[in-house]
């Protein structure tokens, strides 16, 4: 797969270099972004915080994903994914945030939402929110959040 530490590394060099920061909104990731981000020496510059939004009352509490999102929409949604990371911004000192919410597997994939979709959205301060749909397959569980913290680190360094 793909080096995560390596562009982690190139994500704090360059967000360092511009003086911005980012945050990070996970569900199927857990914190993964977040702790590829933070394994890098100099990290405290860049990160400004994470948020780990596992469960639908998480998302709700803690970033201001409505109610009524996830009843129309559910979790794994592109209207979720983009609330997840405005939320994230509007509760941060980011200029940018990135938010990923998926069905990793084994369990919980229908014919709708298959195991191996994750939406990703990339809102920026004073710009454009960014939505992304991921289709990795049934690659497994590890695999699909590994291929999904890579395309959030992606995202972030070709937004910087």
């Amino acid at each position: 797969m793909a080096d995560l530490t390596g562009l982690a590394r190139d994500l704090v060099l360059q967000m360092t270099r511009a003086g911005k920061m980012v945050a990070t909104a996970e569900s199927c990731t857990g914190g993964m972004i977040a702790a590829a981000i933070t394994d890098i020496p100099g990290s405290s510059a860049v990160l400004d915080r994470g948020f780990v939004t596992y469960s639908n009352e998480a998302k709700e509490d803690m970033i201001g994903v409505s109610v009524a999102t996830l009843q129309a929409h559910g979790a794994v949604s592109r209207e979720t994914a983009i609330e997840m990371a405005e939320g994230a911004l509007a509760r941060s000192r980011a200029d940018l945030a990135v938010s990923v919410t998926g069905v990793a597997g084994p369990d919980g994939g229908t014919v709708e939402k298959p195991v191996g979709l994750v939406h990703m959205a990339l809102a920026r301060r004073n710009g454009p929110t960014q939505h992304t749909e991921l289709r990795f397959g049934d690659l497994g569980r590890a695999h699909i959040r590994e291929a999904t913290v890579e395309k959030a680190l992606q995202a972030l360094i070709a937004a910087g």
